[in-house]
């Protein structure tokens, strides 16, 4: 099932959730990742794929003493008062969130190399992809933590550009410009909420 949790908001009283459906893909390979994020790599990861659902596994980026590649669940475990896990992160201000983000260690970049919105009114939906015109693979802002079951991950959302907002207005992934890679895994907490803006419309592609 890939209806989960798009949005968390905390408040002293209550967690608000709004519902989406959402996948992205990873298409390239294990090595090229490793290229281009300038990451160590091993023979011990597997078990990841290439179409990406909550709780499926992904391969990451994290800083271990450098950048280097992990695979890790897709869905941070949520709040007691929640069930589902959460798999986009957007009260940045929220104390939950707070704790993971203000902290390096817990950062991390998700590889992308395109992500869908839904188009369309109930029973009539359409997936839209979404891609960077000059970079093939790109990494949304992560954040993740470790469970009994292995790490967790979940990336941050911001305001809609305008292409986006065409088939979703409310919120959109936080893709980082790739000198933002290093400050975004080491900054402080001030600087990483600095990244929390759309990235240029113009940089982008919908497919038709």
């Amino acid at each position: 099932r890939s209806c989960y949790l798009r949005r968390l908001q905390w408040s002293s009283q209550r967690c608000q959730f709004t519902l989406m459906c959402t996948n992205y893909r990873m298409t390239t390979s294990e090595a090229e990742v490793a290229s281009i994020f300038s990451a160590r790599t091993n023979a011990a990861l597997a078990n990841y794929g290439s179409e990406l659902f909550p709780k499926r596994s992904a391969l990451v980026v994290r800083d271990d003493s450098g950048f280097a590649l992990d695979v890790m669940s897709w869905g941070f475990p949520p709040p007691p008062t929640a069930r589902a896990p959460v798999v986009n992160v957007r009260n940045l201000s929220s104390s939950f969130w707070k704790g993971a983000l203000a902290n390096p260690a817990r950062r991390c970049l998700v590889p992308v190399s395109e992500f869908c919105e839904w188009e369309g009114e109930a029973g009539h939906k359409i997936k839209r992809w979404f891609t960077l015109i000059d970079r093939p693979l790109f990494a949304f802002a992560g954040i993740w933590r470790p469970t009994d079951t292995g790490a967790a991950f979940a990336f941050l959302t911001c305001e809609s550009n305008p292409l986006v907002a065409k088939v979703h207005p409310k919120a959109m992934p936080l893709i980082l410009h790739a000198e933002d890679h290093r400050r975004w895994l080491d900054g402080s907490y001030d600087e990483i909420c600095a990244l929390a803006a759309p990235y240029p419309s113009q940089l982008m592609a919908m497919d038709a």
